[in-house]
């Protein structure tokens, strides 16, 4: 053999020898994904339940719109009177959609532009909808509703106590110490694991909902596999307004929520037959909505499936245990009441349908929103003005508080 051959040969092992005495060692560059940039910031406004509203301008129409900010909805939406007054072109799919009435076919807008303060987002496809019935419980205009088709594209900071709304570039993002990070599953719509609490815990998962003017929803059908509520709760007969009109629901009280390490004792709930499962029951258990989760200020991070939850200034407010079984709706000008429940207090005063609310209390400012959260009062009497075809009418109103039953 000659002597290169034989340096070769002691070359190998001695390299291999070598290898495994010199440390492991990382490369010095590593690719960190950019930091976060703002972009812009604008108020928003929150209705009853905690529902939060947003103005924006569609595409090149010069006026502005109202755009409910909703983690549940899988993509972006535009209200049928709207898109008829702006003569929106728009165009059947064959897509449906489900609501808490039933399921639908809808209609499309393609192609739009959402205007928000110093941000432009184009290439929406709006899916049209009827938001009468929201625009009637709220008495405010209900345009349109932004959820995944905006949510996805940027990081979105929901501020409850200054009532602004931050958005930046999608990046790095430091989030402030204090609060909890939540990584739901979030396909179109946020889904996180919490647990319920009343006759025995449960733990379940559940949309993250803030379109939805309500602490938490549970599905009948989860409520009588799980078998975790006390059998003598008491509930009250009630509705919702959602896509596609109203559902007839109960209302009453669990002994708690966690989400997180958070946890929330006695916690207003609505159960109701998901006819058409909105719920995804047995995936889900049903969904937390919006009265809750206000009391907290949201970092939305599609991206990293995050969402940061710190508490904040309404974390300790009391919960809403109001009940009047009384459905009134703004229609024609007009606060009317639609829908009287049956052996509730609003019976129990001597409402009627077509009855129209003229003053609650002293104030006779016909606003809805203003009587709504004045009937928010358990335990109070409320003497409330209503006109009828043969006068005008004084009833007095006590409502009950369901956490008590009085």
């Amino acid at each position: 053999m000659n002597k290169t051959a034989t340096m070769r040969l002691l070359t190998i092992p001695m390299l291999i020898l070598l290898l495994t005495l010199v440390p492991t060692v990382q490369a010095q560059e590593e690719f960190v994904q950019a930091p976060a940039k703002f972009i812009t910031r604008f108020p928003f406004k929150m209705l009853t339940g905690g529902i939060i509203t947003i103005k924006a301008r569609l595409s090149n129409f010069p006026d502005t719109l109202n755009f409910i900010l909703d983690t549940g909805s899988g993509g972006i939406s535009l209200d049928s009177a709207t898109a008829a007054e702006l003569k929106v072109e728009t165009k059947m799919s064959d897509r449906t959609i489900k609501g808490i009435a039933g399921l639908f076919k809808v209609r499309f807008a393609y192609h739009q532009t959402l205007h928000l303060p110093d941000l432009s987002i184009d290439s929406l496809d709006f899916h049209v909808n009827d938001y009468w019935v929201l625009t009637s419980a709220y008495g405010e205009r209900i345009d349109g509703i932004i959820g995944y088709s905006f949510l996805s594209r940027y990081i979105v900071k929901v501020n409850y106590d200054s009532m602004y709304i931050s958005v930046y570039t999608k990046g790095s993002i430091k989030y402030p110490r204090g609060g909890y990070l939540l990584k739901p599953s979030i396909q179109n719509i946020p889904v996180l694991s919490a647990g319920v609490k009343d006759n025995r815990s449960h733990n379940a998962r559940f949309y993250f909902d803030t379109g939805a003017g309500m602490c938490l929803l549970l599905s009948a059908d989860f409520v009588s596999d799980s078998v975790f509520i006390k059998p003598k709760r008491k509930w009250y007969a009630t509705q919702a307004e959602g896509l596609g009109g109203k559902a007839s629901m109960k209302q009453g009280v669990i002994k708690q929520l966690q989400v997180g390490p958070y946890k929330f004792k006695n916690v207003p709930t609505y159960i109701f037959d998901d006819e058409y499962n909105i719920t995804s029951y047995p995936l889900l258990g049903g969904l937390i909505g919006n009265d809750l989760l206000r009391r907290f200020n949201l970092i939305i991070n599609y991206e990293k499936q995050d969402i940061y939850m710190l508490p904040n200034s309404h974390f300790k407010e009391p919960f809403d245990y109001s009940y009047t079984g009384l459905g009134m709706y703004l229609v024609d000008g007009e606060i009317q009441v639609v829908d009287v429940m049956a052996e509730s207090p609003a019976e129990q005063a001597g409402f009627r349908e077509g009855d129209v609310i003229m003053a609650v209390g002293n104030n006779f400012s016909k606003n809805i929103q203003l009587y709504k959260n004045m009937l928010q009062s358990p335990g109070e009497k409320l003497k409330v003005l209503v006109l009828r075809p043969e006068g005008p009418v004084v009833l007095t109103l006590k409502v009950k508080n369901i956490l008590t039953g009085r």
